[in-house]
């Protein structure tokens, strides 16, 4: 593996995303692709463009296209993202509805399912098998669409501060990165470098202020790539086809959105429909700023990536990890509204 040629991919999709922005952005004044805070959930004042998740999705695509090798599996992942696209730039648009969007999510999580990013295994304790884990046969591909469309809609769901989906991304995407040298898997080194590559190219004009929005065009794109990403690099052959690695590494996403389902239902109220309960929410209404909410998710984020890395270099992932992740799983849906209780009191 060629790590100056890694870094080639890095750059190459920074350069991109970060000299196309400022056209999609007139593209999104032109068209029509503008949030208008309406709401309290919206944390912004004034009308913004929000089509960038196109220049993440140019910078990504193009240095993917030139540095990684395009077998059936990475042309499954990138023709799935192309339709995501497509759909995040339909919805910034028109606002579709929750129905249409996870329909074609579906159609879009297929094609790497199909084409061979699947989770055909997943570890066990021994009591249950003595080969430590068991294959899924024919539930590989619908258990694979499930993680797909999960992670894609849990990325989005984060995207509610400025600069915080985008950053939470290339965490996620250097964390895979670094796992990808580690393990030496060439393809997704170069997949991640482009995308961790293009998430910093977009950064500087998502911080708070935000100039730009990445909209749907970009969580989407994103959520999709890292789910598909994570698949295929690590319950494949390394990590012993463990589901504890890719856990930590989204597991701020996923348990912020397995906390907001769990929310709504307790409240009776429909699974998709938006409140102010996420994680970033309960921060700002406790009184601290946008940008100190965003750094005290981004360090939340990076303390469980780096664990996920260690696991990897270490060989230690085995089944109490995963026993461990389950109970961080649930200790965070429940103590979650006691932090923020316990962040108020300090901070004021």
């Amino acid at each position: 593996m060629n790590n100056n040629n890694i870094l080639v991919a890095f750059i190459v999709a920074f350069i991109i995303t970060f000299s196309t922005t400022p056209f999609v952005k007139k593209l999104a004044f032109k068209i029509g692709a503008v949030d208008i805070p309406r709401d309290s959930r919206r944390m912004h004042k004034r009308p913004t463009a929000r089509l960038g998740g196109l220049a993440i999705f140019f910078g990504f695509i193009i240095s993917a296209m030139i540095f990684s090798h395009i077998d059936k599996e990475i042309a499954g992942i990138l023709i799935g993202a192309t339709i995501i696209v497509i759909l995040g730039i339909f919805d910034d648009i028109y606002a579709l509805s929750a129905k249409i969007k996870f329909g074609v999510q579906l159609v879009a999580a297929l094609f790497p399912a199909i084409m061979g990013v699947s989770i055909d295994f997943i570890k066990v304790p021994s009591f249950i098998s003595s080969y430590g884990y068991i294959g899924l046969g024919y539930f590989a591909i619908p258990v694979t669409i499930v993680w797909i469309v999960g992670i894609t809609n849990a990325i989005n769901l984060l995207d509610g501060l400025d600069g915080l989906a985008c950053g939470v991304s290339s965490i996620s995407a250097l964390t895979l990165l670094c796992i990808a040298i580690i393990v030496g898997e060439p393809t997704v080194a170069f997949l991640t470098s482009a995308l961790a590559g293009a998430c910093f190219g977009f950064l500087p004009y998502n911080f708070n202020p935000a100039k730009l929005f990445m909209g749907d065009t970009g969580a989407l794109f994103l959520g999709f790539v890292l789910a598909s990403i994570s698949v295929q690099g690590l319950f494949k052959g390394y990590a012993v086809i463990s589901i504890a690695a890719p856990l930590l590494i989204l597991g701020l996403p996923i348990f912020d959105t397995a906390s907001a389902i769990l929310r709504r239902m307790k409240n009776h109220q429909p699974i998709m429909s938006p409140d102010r309960g996420h994680l970033h929410h309960r921060l700002v209404d406790a009184g601290f700023s946008q940008k100190q909410a965003v750094t005290i998710i981004y360090i939340l984020c990076l303390i469980l990536c780096i664990s996920a890395v260690i696991l990897i270099a270490t060989g230690a992932i085995s089944w109490w990890v995963f026993i461990a992740v389950i109970i961080g799983f649930i200790l965070f849906l429940y103590l979650t509204p006691k932090i923020i209780e316990l962040l108020t009191e300090s901070h004021n």
